[in-house]
């Protein structure tokens, strides 16, 4: 099988590549370009798209001993990836630019371009297994486990990807890697997101979308608490920088229950009404037959998981949970597993647009 190797210049992407072609297949390494100006994105241990993991890469494939080129897909990546999280914080929702790149980028723009050219499949690094029944599981290392940013991806699309490291944990990895005289194997993971290079998401969201002044209100008594610069800058279950005028009269902390863009309001509350019981989401991306399901459903990004029945109807996913979870926002992803001997399988994914609280109604 004739395959591109997305390369990102890190170890897991490296020894993905080395596999592939242990394997048998004819690779070919691909770096992607996602910067318009590669200053202003994480360098280090801390980038995953820059000129020096540009260069990592085309070592690790000059060491693999297989073709690379790198493809500048920077246009690409800011429509799909950066404008739309700067608009989806803008909508008062919070979105995951890992999950939208591998949606966007990785295996739409790039998988494109690859059977345009002949490839049969793309692999990538990602820690997660896909069964000899083609069904997509998590990895066998739980904590590096990715199979959440890649429940968006539909059946045409799993069935043109390979994901040669979902059998091995981490250190097992790196351990190859340098068994392989690969020179990245030691090289730290990337963290947080590539595009903000310094790491401040409501200093880089204020410099495109402005200052907007708003009020904080009480969720319960509708009191006016304190003012924002814009309610961008926050997410449901945040406590830390409210800075809030007034204190709670019991003393405990306040977190941030909604957030209303047309009004400009971020709305606060104890944590208790942060609980919700029922998950509504829409793009439901389904592999299960049936169309009602009990399952386990994972809220966000190494969340936890909670048992829930899952029904998929007319466009939408409806989660009623089995156990209340907190901080559930909109514009996460709900992803549905069910429990398997040979790893929990992904049943599919949508895109979160509200918690609520039935019994808080009854």
């Amino acid at each position: 099988m004739r395959v591109l190797a997305a390369m990102s210049g890190g170890v897991d992407s490296a020894v993905a590549a080395a596999r592939a072609k242990d394997a048998g297949h004819d690779v070919t390494g691909v770096h992607l370009a996602l910067a318009r100006n590669p200053q202003t994105y994480r360098t280090g241990a801390r980038g995953c798209c820059t000129l020096e993991d540009s260069r990592d890469a085309r070592r690790a494939a000059d060491v693999i001993g297989i073709p690379f080129y790198v493809w500048d897909m920077a246009d690409e990546f800011h429509a799909s990836v950066v404008d739309d999280f700067v608009d989806e914080y803008a909508a008062g929702r919070t979105p995951n630019p890992c999950l939208r790149c591998n949606e966007k980028i990785k295996f739409a723009a790039v998988l494109d371009r690859a059977v345009a050219l002949g490839f049969d499949a793309v692999v990538t690094g990602h820690h997660a297994r896909l069964g000899a029944d083609g069904l997509l599981r998590r990895s066998v290392d739980l904590a590096k486990d990715q199979s959440y940013v890649l429940a968006v991806l539909t059946r045409a699309q799993l069935d043109r990807a390979v994901f040669p490291l979902g059998d091995s944990t981490k250190e097992r990895v790196r351990a190859e890697a340098a068994e392989r005289g690969l020179a990245v194997a030691d090289k730290p993971d990337s963290h947080d997101i590539c595009f903000i290079a310094d790491g401040d998401t409501r200093g880089f969201l204020e410099g495109r979308l402005g200052s907007a002044p708003g009020d904080i209100v009480d969720g319960r008594t509708g009191a006016r608490l304190g003012t924002h610069n814009g309610a961008y800058g926050y997410t449901i279950g945040q406590r830390k920088g409210l800075n809030l005028r007034v204190p709670a009269e019991d003393g405990r902390p306040r977190y941030v229950l909604s957030i209303t863009p047309v009004t400009n309001t971020v709305t606060v509350g104890p944590r208790e009404d942060l609980e919700v019981d029922t998950v509504t989401a829409t793009r439901p991306i389904w592999h299960e037959a049936s169309a009602s399901v009990r399952c386990d459903v994972q809220l966000r990004a190494h969340g936890e998981v909670v048992p829930a029945s899952v029904t998929v109807a007319a466009g939408e996913l409806t989660a009623r949970l089995e156990t209340p979870a907190r901080g559930v926002a909109a514009g996460q992803a709900i992803v549905a597993y069910r429990p398997d001997p040979g790893g929990d399988i992904v049943l599919g994914s949508a895109t979160i647009t509200a918690g609520t609280r039935e019994s808080a109604h009854a």
